[in-house]
């Protein structure tokens, strides 16, 4: 994120390079990086003969490079945007002669989305002495709450701990689904608002009290009649709450649980750290373990290993899944 920032900083100031390599798992800053260059390095009046979107699939490098080694028309700068490079990736170590001396008039952008070039092979080299690489890294899941956070923060907004998961659990680390859901609460509360998990189900139609969220604290608290009823309502609502992401989850927690089982220092802070998750969350951990001993987790791991095969058809072909949940609690209680 502070390196997306830097770049667009950079441009602002007018360090503009000659040729930015966005490459990664995660599009969305790719996308955010090559769109402010579109909208902004020239001028409405200059775009129209000096900025160019190409796209790998139609395009190969000997076209890529015939474009950017033209000269602007009427203005100091052209921009050539090749969007979806990664199409190009059998010959897109062909680029390096250009990368080693390219056209100081032109921005070459290369979206190079998903994929990452060999930072052993000339290209890498000679596009970080000429112009800039950036590479996207995809967010843990441990890591999007706080990204949420960080986001609303430059904007304005608050976001409590529990509504973060939520997002996180019903969207994935998808960061570009999560920013659409983040700009339709922004439409409805003003600036300045902590966004609640009240919001949230308002809003975006995520549940507050039957959520995955909510099962894992249940099961934590051994609270067996809330859990019973949460299982319930993903069975009656299966597309919205697919068993796979419901046994994913679990078994993250379990696994977690294990390791805090595993600390000699069970501090909130040392747990926070050493698991990776938000201190607001210690508490639960703190009480899962105490109604689950070790053995009993590890006991429990495996069976969410079990159940996950079985979740996918595995062996449960015409049981739904909403028995299939009701009878992992079972075992999980019992």
């Amino acid at each position: 994120m502070e390196e997306a920032k830097q770049i667009v900083t950079d441009i602002q100031q007018g360090h503009i390079k000659p040729i930015y390599f966005l490459m990664g798992e995660e599009p969305y800053y790719i996308d955010k990086i090559s769109e402010y260059i579109e909208n902004n390095i020239l001028d409405e009046a200059e775009k129209g003969f000096n900025q160019m979107v190409l796209y790998g699939r139609d395009v190969a490098i000997d076209d890529i490079v015939s474009n950017a080694k033209r000269y602007p028309m009427m203005s100091e700068r052209q921009v050539v945007i090749v969007k979806e490079a990664q199409d190009l990736s059998r010959s897109i170590e062909k680029l390096v002669d250009y990368a080693n001396n390219p056209q100081p008039t032109t921005v070459l952008v290369l979206n190079y989305k998903y994929k990452k070039i060999d930072k052993r092979k000339g290209l890498y080299k000679s596009l970080k002495k000429t112009g800039v690489v950036f590479e996207s890294k995809k967010l843990y899941d441990n890591q999007v709450p706080d990204w949420i956070r960080r986001v609303l923060s430059g904007q304005g907004y608050q976001i409590t701990p529990k509504a973060a998961q939520m997002l996180v659990e019903f969207l994935g680390t998808d960061l570009s689904k999560i920013e659409n859901e983040l700009n339709k609460l922004k439409i409805v509360l003003p600036q300045g608002s902590q966004i609640t998990p009240e919001a949230i189900e308002e809003n975006i139609g995520i549940s507050k009290d039957f959520n995955n969220f909510e099962l894992r604290k249940a099961i934590g608290e051994r609270n067996m009649t809330k859990a019973f009823r949460i299982v319930k309502y993903f069975g009656d609502n299966p597309k919205d709450n697919p068993m796979v992401v419901t046994v994913s989850l679990l078994f993250n927690f379990f696994s977690q649980l294990l390791q805090y089982h595993g600390l000699n220092d069970k501090s909130p802070r040392t747990v926070a750290s050493a698991l990776k998750i938000n201190p607001y969350f210690v508490n639960e951990y703190t009480s899962a373990a105490r109604n689950f001993p070790i053995k009993n987790v590890s006991k429990i791991v495996a069976l969410l290993r079990e159940f996950d095969v079985k979740g996918k058809g595995v062996g449960a072909n015409a049981t739904p899944q909403g028995d299939l949940l009701k009878e992992l609690l079972v075992k999980i209680f019992g």
